[in-house]
């Protein structure tokens, strides 16, 4: 007969000596690895000293006892000891009411003597397997929990949409896999990024952000490579780079879209064998390092129109973390807001109890074009200007949303442009680098819009 599962280890537990000889004469050639045990402490100590996949035992352990009740005392001591451990029950065809009392125990299924093999092999399989999952489920909630509260700023994320996310970094946290981490603008890729390093085992080394986006590119170079007194006009002393700094640890590329085209190829390098020189310099230094990065872009169209190169993507995204916007994870919303409130309540010292239950609507009504960042800030501005202990939808500032919106088929490409950059300027209160993080330019970029546009 087909080994019906690989690996498992069975307590069987009988006061019978010919029960127990017909099991194991059963379940041998099935491939299970048996312990067997005929009394009560017996039975305490082997659940106690091994883990087993399933249990198999009878309901009475005295002779002439019928009653069962040693047999559900034992059972409830084992649900204390492991109550993930699938104990499957055996009981003669006169006690079956005795069997549903097991159930109520905790007993996940039991079978009649005389039993029908076909019938008892199919029954532990089906426990094993149960028991198996139920136990990878816990293991991979409790790693969610420390990873959810391990970032240096916590990621909050209770939702069905964020299911992935926390799921992927529990999987690839620990490893030294590169993680490209896409999404929206202030949808939280930073803190998707801390938690990684957080559940790695770099740890306890350093985690270096560099925003490609806002180094000039006349320095990128030596942002990241560092340089040598002398290597340029202005290069007076030695400068070490931010490889070399996270060395041993992550570096976290945000905005890796921005990365000069005529730097990639040295990034590149860097990725493939930790090796890099200093600008000025003849010699090679080597590092290890961890490489997160994050970006809103399409890189598969930067690729396809020659602005990212391919093989970079390739060495970038050995994993990829898509982290979806606010609007599609509203669960998260109360958790955040919350958070965010409790954080800005202690920094700001303010006496705020909460949300009246009208805030709290328009924080789920609002569609948070901004993301996480938005809600963030709508919070620290309500908590800073809030005159009562309660906050109210008046103190979140949140603009009423135009549900009509332009009409984009009567408008031409320049039109729409500067509707978006006038938009984004005016939500973020004229801010201009927060303006750019949310229309994904560069400071620069969004400087020649707003000329072009003639925004003020």
């Amino acid at each position: 007969m087909q080994k019906t599962v690989d690996s498992c280890n069975i307590l069987i537990a009988d006061d019978q000596v010919d029960v127990l000889k017909a099991l194991r004469l059963l379940l041998r050639p099935e491939g299970y690895e048996m312990t067997t045990a005929s009394s009560v402490d017996e039975i305490v100590e082997a659940v106690n000293n091994n883990d087993f996949d399933v249990v198999l035992m009878d309901l009475n352990y005295i002779r002439g006892e019928t009653s069962g009740r040693q047999g559900l005392d034992l059972l409830k001591r084992i649900r204390q000891i492991d109550e993930s451990l699938p104990v499957v029950v055996m009981t003669a065809w006169s006690s079956i009411e005795l069997a549903v009392d097991a159930m109520r125990c905790g007993a996940r299924d039991f079978i009649q003597k005389p039993w029908k093999n076909e019938r008892l092999l199919s029954v532990l399989q089906t426990q094993i397997e149960l028991g198996r999952a139920l136990r990878e489920s816990r293991k991979l909630s409790q790693e969610i929990d420390y990873l959810k509260d391990a970032g240096r700023k916590r990621l909050i994320a209770e939702s069905p949409a964020m299911r992935p996310v926390l799921e992927t970094i529990a999987k690839v946290g620990p490893s030294d896999a590169n993680v490209l981490i896409t999404g929206e603008n202030g949808c939280g890729k930073g803190v998707v990024a801390q938690t990684l390093h957080a559940a790695s085992l770099r740890k306890n080394r350093s985690l270096l952000t560099v925003n490609a986006a806002s180094v000039p590119e006349s320095v990128f170079e030596s942002e990241l490579f560092g340089h040598v007194a002398g290597a340029f006009t202005d290069a007076k002393t030695d400068r070490m780079g931010r490889f070399k700094l996270a060395d041993g640890g992550t570096l976290f590329l945000d905005e890796i879209a921005a990365v000069p085209v005529n730097l990639q190829s040295k990034l590149l390098r860097v990725l493939e064998n930790g090796e890099f020189e200093p600008i000025g310099s003849s010699r090679t230094c080597r590092v290890s390092v961890r490489i997160l990065s994050a970006t809103n872009a399409d890189l598969d169209e930067e690729v396809a129109a020659g602005r990212f190169r391919q093989d970079l993507l390739y060495r970038l995204n050995t994993v990829c973390i898509y982290v979806p916007p606010l609007r599609k994870r509203p669960e998260d919303i109360p958790l955040l807001a919350n958070h965010f409130l409790q954080e800005y309540v202690t920094k700001y010292r303010k006496a705020i109890n909460g949300f009246r239950e009208e805030a709290f609507k328009a924080l789920m009504d609002y569609s948070w074009p901004g993301n996480v960042r938005q809600l963030d800030h709508a919070i620290e501005r309500a908590v800073l200007m809030a005159q009562n202990p309660l906050l109210g939808p008046a103190d979140l500032g949140l603009q009423p949303e135009n549900t009509n919106g332009p009409h984009f088929e009567n408008m031409t490409l320049d039109q729409i442009e500067r509707w978006a950059v006038r938009r984004a300027f005016d939500r973020h209160d004229g801010d201009i680098s927060k303006t750019a993080q949310a229309l994904g330019l560069s400071r620069a970029a969004l400087y020649r819009r707003l000329e072009k546009h003639q925004i003020e």
